[in-house]
């Protein structure tokens, strides 16, 4: 019996299931070859040859060639990995998804700060949005496809004719707050490049002001970040769905544009084990991960809330989960993992104070021709229902977060760990709202803040 894959109508969207991985390996595998600077190299002097070391098919060569991103995403490519050649070319991500829109460079960019492309019309084929029109094909796309039907008439006449232990102070660890931010590349290259003060990024730097101040007054021991990994750490040769980060440090990754200039994150072995051995215990499946590079999906909330350090004020335990292939975890899940996570926490007989942060979204798609996607009445009315009803809210429908906040909207799954961690989710009162922010865009994403306390008493 067939997957049922309720994504597929979604227009100008391409889910990276399953399937899409096993197509598309050794083409994203190629592209994560990237992140080496000898390879980009290499690459440029000689693509023919480069290229050749790989088991690509034909179409997917000829695809890389073109530099048509919608191309290589119909032969299995994933736009993360695909961004390192982007990167390789030195394009921007919003360059990229631009290119894949029909869209000039412009256009694309007068869209995004207009508040980027609506929901509306464009959640299922056949209805009359802006999306809904043929998708932006290069001329060797259009050749290729027309020698290829070319061939399989020939082939159809063909077929019809021939048919340690050590002593602790006393006490148990406990979580104090929730934090949840987007976790934008194009943040993180604003702070390092010295942009912040721009008109175009000081509204977003602003609503994290009191953040800054609030995480200096309020300091945890350990930050539990949960993140995904771009295509950075985890190549389609694994692909976890939840790995725990149990290293003692972890180094900043080459995304392609080279590491970025931020502290090294320290971690904190014994606690991270011991919220494996708990959680797993707790019948939820976790990749433990002792060889971890992190990208900016930890690095730029990190650099939201502490602003950018000499080294980062607490130790951080890397938590992965999978929202980049399909099949993701669904809300439920992710909720009820944060339970367990609350519950491992406790049982530590140590007393840290241990923040837990939920990263990614809100609504963005990076790819294909509905690239741009912002749906700002559903992130809010989200941030509503995460504050006030999360049980309610983690049941919502992974095609749900496709069809209103786009094809990596789905990163918001990852805010319900959080959340399924605070004290109301097992029964006990419920949070303090301290902050809540939001602002479109940056560069192709909305952004969404917000920090919830444990009420005392």
């Amino acid at each position: 019996m067939a997957l049922d894959k309720p994504y597929l109508d979604v227009p100008g969207t391409t889910i990276f299931d399953a399937d899409q991985s096993r197509k598309g390996y050794w083409l994203n595998q190629f592209c994560m070859s990237l992140m080496k600077a000898e390879n980009r190299a290499r690459f440029l002097q000689d693509e023919d040859a480069y290229l050749a070391e790989w088991p690509m098919t034909d179409e997917q060569r000829a695809a890389v060639r073109a530099r048509d991103l919608n191309w290589m995403m119909h032969t299995g490519g994933n736009i993360y990995f695909l961004s390192k050649l982007g990167a390789t070319d030195g394009l921007s991500f919003q360059q990229m998804a631009g290119s894949m829109t029909g869209m000039t460079e412009q256009q694309y960019r007068d869209m995004m700060v207009s508040g980027g492309r609506s929901a509306e019309g464009n959640r299922i084929v056949g209805e009359d949005g802006n999306a809904q029109g043929p998708m932006a094909r290069s001329a060797a796309w259009r050749a290729w496809e027309e020698a290829k039907a070319q061939e399989s008439l020939a082939a159809s006449v063909e077929s019809a004719h021939s048919s340690v232990e050590t002593k602790r102070p006393a006490g148990r660890a406990r979580v104090t707050a929730t934090v949840y931010s987007s976790h934008v590349p194009a943040i993180g290259a604003a702070i390092d490049l010295g942009k912040t003060a721009e008109p175009y990024w000081v509204p977003l730097f602003k609503g994290f002001e009191f953040s800054r101040q609030w995480e200096q007054e309020n300091r945890p021991d350990v930050v539990f970040l949960v993140y995904n990994d771009h295509a950075t750490s985890f190549d389609l040769g694994v692909i976890p769905t939840f790995a725990i980060g149990t290293a003692a440090e972890f180094q900043p990754a080459d995304e392609g544009y080279g590491p970025r200039p931020v502290p090294k994150v320290l971690g904190h072995p014994e606690l991270a084990s011991h919220i494996a051995q708990s959680v797993i215990q707790q019948d939820f499946d976790l990749t433990l991960v002792n060889d971890l590079k992190v990208d900016h999906g930890l690095t730029v909330p990190l650099n939201l809330m502490f602003g950018t350090p000499a080294q980062w004020p607490c130790r951080v335990i890397p938590f992965h989960v999978n929202v980049v292939q399909y099949p993701v975890p669904s809300g439920q899940r992710c909720f009820a993992l944060g339970q367990a996570l609350r519950r491992a926490i406790e049982s530590y007989d140590q007393p840290l104070k241990v923040q837990v942060w939920g990263t990614g979204g809100m609504s963005h798609q990076l790819q294909g021709p509905r690239a741009g996607l912002i749906n700002a009445e559903w992130d809010n009315r989200f941030l509503d229902r995460l504050i006030a009803e999360p049980a309610a809210l983690a049941r919502l429908p992974h095609i749900d977060y496709v069809r209103e906040a786009g094809s990596e909207g789905i990163e918001l799954v990852m805010w319900l760990i959080a959340r399924g961690a605070m004290a109301d989710a097992a029964g006990g009162r419920a949070p303090k709202p301290v902050h809540r922010f939001y602002h479109v865009p940056a560069s192709n994403t909305a952004v969404g803040h917000l920090i919830l306390e444990e009420s005392s008493g």
